[in-house]
């Protein structure tokens, strides 16, 4: 399949690993990449510009395909060494970075002059609108569906798709709510040139992660996410948990008083704890509602082939199904999610 993504990145599918806290390591990134998508390691994962280096150069090792770093732009009270993690991405010989968080305006002259191109994340079409018009190369827009940071407007996927195909004249991949074949030709059929999936790639067998989290993903449907943060316009989408519940009581009782101090012990820290150690009640961590339609661990490859096979079926089938009129069975239903 050839898109406008895949031509951008000199990708075999149209299918972007978006970048994940403590998920965003060589293994998964040069697996994705080596199925034929787009592998990204987490730049902030990796505590210190030169640790990132020694990440990029491990996953050389690991893959020849193309495959990129995220870089997450904190507020400027906490902002970790921007230019030398571009440094160590720019000697790294990455030519894709994904960036997320506030506006990369101040670092695009560097990641220009590196012949870098930038895929930016966004919330709204307000937000794309900007990225490109800054030079951002292509958006990844972000639905309300999605884990981790959705904004604040609460525009599901069914609506931003189509709105940034309006207004916007750079590729955009579709985030949030992706999951499978079926994810990936609702998203080309909406002006999408492909899709980011994030959770779901969590619940994979390479996914360096602790196998208490894939069972949990695989055992959530998609009523097991909650919103946090509402009150401080920090929203975040997280798996439910222990954890996650005494966070939101402590928002009911704070109610538009809260500080991000009153919940710290809940959100700081948490990743490591989870992703490494497999403490499901740590505390909040980013998921997706597409974990309910997440039903098995399959192998990167096994889970992009699974797609791809799928999505050419539904296109080929059942709707040139509908202009034919031969589409009279069953929809296809897709294989374990």
């Amino acid at each position: 399949m050839k898109t406008a993504i895949t031509e951008m990145f000199g990708i075999e599918h149209p299918i972007i690993q978006g970048g994940m806290h403590f998920v965003g390591f060589a293994e998964l990134a040069s697996a994705v990449s080596n199925a034929g998508g787009l592998g990204i390691i987490t730049g902030l994962t990796q505590k210190t510009p030169e640790l990132l280096a020694r990440e990029i150069a491990r996953c050389h090792d690991m893959t020849d395909k193309p495959f990129g770093v995220n870089l997450t732009f904190l507020p400027a009270f906490s902002a970790p060494p921007y230019p030398e993690y571009i440094r160590a991405i720019v000697e790294g010989g990455i030519k894709i970075v994904e960036t997320a968080g506030r506006s990369p305006e101040q670092y695009m002259p560097a990641l220009k002059a590196a012949d870098i191109k930038v895929i930016h994340k966004c919330t709204s079409v307000r937000h794309s609108l900007k990225a490109e018009s800054i030079g951002c190369d292509a958006v990844s827009v972000d639905g309300f569906e999605c884990g981790g940071h959705p904004g604040e407007d609460d525009i599901p996927n069914m609506i931003l798709l189509p709105r940034a195909d309006e207004e916007l004249k750079i590729p955009f991949v579709a985030s949030g709510g992706m999951a499978d074949a079926r994810s990936l030709v609702a998203a080309l059929a909406m002006g999408a040139s492909g899709m980011n999936m994030g959770t779901r790639f969590i619940a994979t067998k390479e996914a360096p992660v602790h196998d208490n989290v894939k069972q949990a993903l695989v055992a959530a449907s998609e009523l097991d996410t909650r919103l946090i943060m509402r009150a401080i316009r920090n929203t975040e989408r997280v798996l439910k948990n222990a954890g996650v519940e005494r966070l939101l009581e402590i928002e009911r009782e704070k109610g538009k008083n809260l500080k991000i101090e009153d919940i710290c012990d809940q959100v700081a820290g948490v990743y490591p704890k989870v992703m490494i150690d497999g403490d499901m009640e740590a505390g909040a961590w980013s998921c997706g509602m597409v974990a309910g339609l997440i039903h098995d661990i399959p192998s990167v490859k096994e889970l992009i082939d699974r797609i791809m096979t799928e999505a050419d079926r539904i296109i080929r089938g059942r709707l040139m199904g509908f202009l034919d009129g031969s589409e009279a069975e069953r929809p296809i239903r897709a294989a374990a999610s």
